[in-house]
């Protein structure tokens, strides 16, 4: 596992250090031609680069960070350095793309006709050239690692093809038409790049907010705690993310209360062994007992349960039980759909109304999953 973590770390700087110096000498050369030329289009693109090359370099950092193993103030790893090197990312596209919005509106304004230069044609065509190959590399290197830096440098260098085309297509239009289209090319290219900053920054954000589970992965963990043996149900499956490769996960397992606790616990502990060996998700697991040998609570279970399901789609019941005495009790959770429009109150109070025609008092906890 160690020698998987340092191949992964050792491809991500060598990826990360290839695209420092590929930037670094495309940056170079399109800001020398520009300059020289008066083509804003053309040094603006390679402040583009200049800004990949930072982006770059904050991969790098990134890779060695996240391969760092937890200590005592990181318990679970430095994995989502990554998702914050993305995010550095986003925001250096940004920049990238507002001062290229500035220099090309100034171009516009001012009127000024750029020379022609065979250079800038041949440093632009070998710039789409470059950029096409660190796409693929980036690409390919970001499934290969599962890395959201690397994924994010691939759209990045795509956007630089584009926005290098697009300069490309203004100066044959200056060539052709005699309209400097230079400052027009350079505003359509800044707009581009936002698009793609902001891209690249509500993807990274999202997962450091704590976005979903992957569904693929929820439904493998989902089948294989079904596929324990004396498991009668499941609920409350939450997934915890802290990058690639760490993640956590609870869930509330049923089986039957008249099992021994010792054959309960030994199953509940193999199926925990099981979901870290084929998913490498770290599952703690709630015992959830049910009497089987209570028909009449049984029966009340399954009433309550159509008049729940009957509210809205998607809701469901657990963790009932059936309390008696002088004035019968029914406690249970009701789990709701994010996407389910009614108010938790409205639900509570309609199910506790038409549980309480059936001659029970009903607690219920809401449970938005």
């Amino acid at each position: 596992m160690t020698e998987k973590k340092d191949n992964r770390i050792r491809s991500g700087v060598v990826t990360s250090a290839v695209g420092i110096a590929c930037n670094t000498a495309l940056a170079a050369a399109k800001i020398s031609v520009g300059a020289l030329f008066g083509l804003v289009s053309v040094m603006a693109d390679g402040f583009n680069n200049l800004s990949d090359c930072g982006s770059s370099i904050v991969s790098l950092v990134s890779f060695c960070i996240s391969g760092k193993p937890a200590d005592k103030e990181h318990p679970y790893g430095h994995k989502l350095a990554e998702y914050i090197a993305a995010m550095i990312t986003g925001f250096l596209v940004l920049f990238l793309a507002v001062e290229l919005l500035r220099s090309s509106v100034e171009k516009i304004i001012s009127g000024e006709t750029p020379t022609e230069a065979l250079a800038a044609y041949i440093v632009l065509a070998v710039s789409v050239v470059i950029k096409a190959g660190m796409f693929v590399l980036y690409r390919i290197m970001a499934k290969r690692l599962s890395s959201e830096a690397l994924r994010a440098a691939a759209t990045d260098s795509l956007c630089d093809c584009i926005a290098t085309s697009a300069v490309i297509a203004g100066i044959v239009i200056l060539q052709f038409t005699g309209f400097a289209a230079d400052g027009w090319m350079g505003i359509l290219i800044a707009l581009f790049i936002v698009w793609q900053g902001l891209k690249i920054l509500a993807e990274a954000s999202s997962k450091l907010l704590g976005s979903a589970p992957d569904a693929e992965l929820t439904e493998k963990i989902k089948g294989i705690i079904k596929a324990g043996d004396g498991v009668l149900g499941m609920h409350d499956l939450r997934v915890y993310s802290y990058g690639k490769g760490v993640a956590f996960a609870t869930v509330h397992i049923e089986m039957d209360a008249a099992l021994p606790s010792l054959t309960s616990h030994t199953i509940i502990d193999g199926i925990e062994h099981k979901v870290k060996e084929e998913t490498g998700v770290e599952l703690t697991a709630h015992y959830d007992p049910v009497d089987l040998s209570d028909q009449q609570a049984l029966e009340l279970e399954k009433e309550i349960r159509g008049i729940i399901q009957s509210e809205a789609d998607g809701l469901e019941m657990h963790d009932f039980r059936f309390i008696r005495g002088a004035s019968n009790k029914v406690v249970f959770d009701v789990g709701v759909p994010y996407d389910c429009k009614r108010t938790d109150t409205d639900l509570r109070q309609d199910i506790t109304e038409k549980v309480s025609t059936l001659g029970y008092q009903c607690f219920i906890t809401v449970d938005r999953e």
